[in-house]
């Protein structure tokens, strides 16, 4: 009997830390640990951000959903298992952002600016990329990032 109910109660704990992986979160998921990460642009002008990493596949799903801001020099870094095609979308996302699509060799390889709050349109890096990362809406035009820009972070495993 105890046992049981020690198994219902595990069961509650996991049921409450979030979405099951496939459902829509319904809510903002807590703010994620951050890291230092530095985008290195064409003119060598180095741009530091605190991002959030999202590592679990609940916490990649969910992203910035249901969020009312990012800050100028924050957002959210997607590390992926290997080299992907990244595909995105805006659902439940209320604010627009700029996505920044990253190589293995920490290089930007696409960049879509400024994309559409709640959209079900897929935002594709069309290549193959390490980690996607999201920044606030207009952030890229505003410091001036484009493709071939660098970029730096423990995450991406590409600093000491």
């Amino acid at each position: 009997m105890k046992r049981r109910n020690f198994g219902l109660a595990m069961m509650g704990l996991v049921a409450s830390a979030g979405p099951a992986l496939g459902q829509t979160p319904t809510k903002a998921q807590p703010t994620l640990p951050t890291v230092p990460l530095t985008i290195i642009t064409h003119d060598g002008k180095r741009d530091v951000f605190q991002v959030e990493v999202a590592t679990t596949p609940i916490e990649q799903e969910t992203g910035l959903m249901f969020r009312k801001s990012v800050a100028p020099d924050g957002g959210m870094l997607f590390v992926w298992k290997g080299a992907r095609d990244s595909r995105m979308w805006m659902k439940n996302t209320l604010i627009p952002l700029d996505m920044v699509f990253i190589g293995t060799d920490g290089k930007i390889e696409a960049l879509v600016e400024n994309t559409v709050p709640e959209s079900l349109a897929i935002i594709d890096s069309q290549v193959a990329v390490h980690a996607t990362l999201e920044l606030a809406g207009g952030t890229a035009s505003r410091l001036d990032i484009r493709v071939g820009d660098k970029v730096e972070c423990k995450a991406l495993g590409n600093v000491p």
